[in-house]
């Protein structure tokens, strides 16, 4: 789909109850990420943006705009699996979601499967580097 290979998971208790993925040039839309499409459904699904007794795993560290999505629907609990040094906001760059003067935050642990996620988005951007051959 030409879509960076992010994607996010949201559980409440043992149940998934949204799944997401990258939708940003499909849609054209630059705040169509992973994460934030994840808590969308997961409102909806609980009936309540409130979504303090979930947690969320993604492939890479949420940006600013996720951190700030994870804050305000008081997501408790976060997994990423790799770092991302260039716009990551809950450990790499900075730290949004344990900021004490915000009202809610989450505790965030990172390098959940990093192998595989690293591995995973490090063939995605080799692959737009290589030329492709004309036949």
């Amino acid at each position: 789909m030409g879509e960076v290979p992010v994607g996010a998971v949201i559980t409440h208790g043992h149940r998934i109850i949204a799944e997401a993925y990258n939708l940003r040039e499909t849609l054209s839309d630059p705040t169509a990420h992973a994460e934030r499409i994840a808590i969308s459904i997961a409102g909806r699904s609980l009936g309540t943006w409130r979504l303090d007794d979930c947690k969320l795993y993604v492939t890479l560290e949420p940006c600013a705009m996720c951190a700030g999505s994870i804050v305000l629907a008081r997501l408790p609990t976060v997994y990423y699996g790799v770092a991302d040094p260039k716009a990551g906001a809950c450990d790499s760059l900075f730290r949004i979601t344990n900021d004490r003067r915000l009202n809610s935050r989450a505790t965030v642990q990172g390098g959940l499967l990093a192998d595989e996620c690293g591995a995973l988005l490090s063939q995605f951007f080799r692959r737009l580097r290589t030329p492709t051959k004309l036949s």
